[in-house]
């Protein structure tokens, strides 16, 4: 039987810390004094000069995309095989996503394919660092500089993972965008992180991400700094456009509880030995996501490609089924393609938000779909197999080892 220990990944300071916020009866949201406690704290860990809290790792997207001045009528490209989050932050932004293909063997965004995406409309590109691992950032770079584009690091999934250079992602492009959803390496239940060294950059993201008050600055997101002032019937409060994207102080409370654990968290997922398994059976059947020489891989998940069918006649549902009954504790598909989620398509053909609804809310992303060619994404979406690695301890990484062993013996 699974060993059961839901709430072992909030034992350490979480409590603490947001006691400490109830105590103060929420007068630390004025000041933001645990946000940015957990800012200067996260800023600290990943090595760059501002860090700060959203609500979650979408809406850091869109604040960064919006902040790099991205608009209506801009493109800006994604790969195809993400998550749809990653689309609509571009659509949030009004402007519309161009798919990419990924490599097959790394399963992350195409450097190469971007060349091919980039028309006079493209303003950014958002590479997505899938399962644990950073993309081919040399190349990127190069693209993006090339044609004078932006880069906004998609890191949901790749907490402290870094390439042969040893760069962290998220710090290599212009800004880095952090997800503190409750399956990432540390979280908050729900929560997101932008990071950047450009101070510019910085102020935007975070009024943009609070309501636009003018007091917020690239390293605060304190908005009132005299009570008097701030109260005065002729104090005019905004001063940019913003959505209301702010972390509330509990779960900054929470995620300085998770951030001091944040290495065992990383070494535990590293740990999780599927690798090690899949070579010792010399299984051919399934294949790892490939891990550049150098680069460090920090798993998210465990993503493989399922050739079983191919190879062996076995179905990939089977396979899933097999691995549960011998103490495995799931295996998750990959999403659809982005531009293959019935809401994309139906943004792309009619224009409109919800069906059944006659307004052409989204009128302008019309055709974004039309003549997409991303064959890789095609091929790996179905084949696509994640096997969770958030164990919570060496006997558990074990069981699941074995798990994963007795399957591949029982299909051999």
């Amino acid at each position: 039987m699974a060993l059961l220990n839901k709430g072992w990944r909030y034992s350490g300071n979480e409590l603490n810390y947001v006691k400490e916020v109830l105590d103060s009866g929420f007068a630390a949201a004025t000041s933001g004094s645990m946000n940015k406690r957990f800012e200067e704290a996260f800023a600290q860990k990943v090595g760059v000069r501002y860090a700060m809290t959203l609500n979650s790792g979408t809406s850091t997207l869109h604040s960064a995309l919006a902040a790099c001045g991205v608009g209506p009528g801009d493109e800006v490209i994604i790969p195809a095989l993400t998550v749809v989050m990653c689309g609509y932050a571009v659509l949030y932004a009004g402007a519309t996503p161009v798919f990419a293909d990924v490599d097959a063997k790394t399963f992350l965004i195409d450097p190469a394919d971007i060349e091919r995406k980039i028309t006079s409309r493209t303003k950014a590109i958002m590479p997505v660092h899938l399962y644990g691992q950073v993309c081919d950032m040399d190349a990127i770079m190069q693209i993006a500089q090339k044609h004078n584009l932006k880069i906004v690091e998609d890191c949901a999934e790749s907490f402290m993972a870094t390439d042969a250079q040893g760069r962290l992602c998220g710090t290599i492009g212009d800004a880095g965008s952090f997800s503190l959803e409750n399956s990432k390496h540390i979280s908050t239940g729900d929560g997101g992180v932008l990071i950047t060294n450009d101070e510019s950059l910085a102020e935007r993201m975070r009024k943009f991400a609070g309501m636009g008050f003018k007091n917020i600055q690239a390293g605060s997101g304190q908005v009132r700094r005299s009570k008097d002032v701030f109260q005065n019937p002729s104090y005019l409060r905004h001063d940019t456009f913003g959505f209301n994207y702010r972390m509330t102080e509990v779960a900054a409370a929470v995620g300085m509880g998770q951030l001091e654990r944040a290495d065992m968290f990383v070494s535990l997922r590293r740990r999780a030995g599927f690798l090690q398994v899949i070579q010792e059976t010399g299984c051919d059947w399934l294949v790892p996501q490939y891990t550049p020489s150098g680069y460090v891989n920090t798993y998210w998940t465990f993503a493989l490609q399922f050739e079983g069918k191919e190879k062996r006649g076995i179905e990939w549902a089977d396979f899933r089924k097999k691995y549960l009954e011998l103490g495995g504790d799931g295996i998750y598909s990959a999403w659809a393609l982005v531009y293959n989620e019935p809401i994309i398509q139906m943004l792309g053909k009619e224009g409109k938000f919800f069906p059944g609804l006659d307004t052409k809310q989204g009128g302008q992303f019309m055709g974004m779909c039309d003549n997409v060619q991303c064959p890789n994404a095609e091929s790996l979406q179905p084949k696509m197999m994640h096997l969770p690695t958030n164990q919570f301890s060496e006997e558990e990484i074990l069981i699941k080892m074995e798990a994963l062993r007795k399957t591949i013996q029982f299909f051999s």
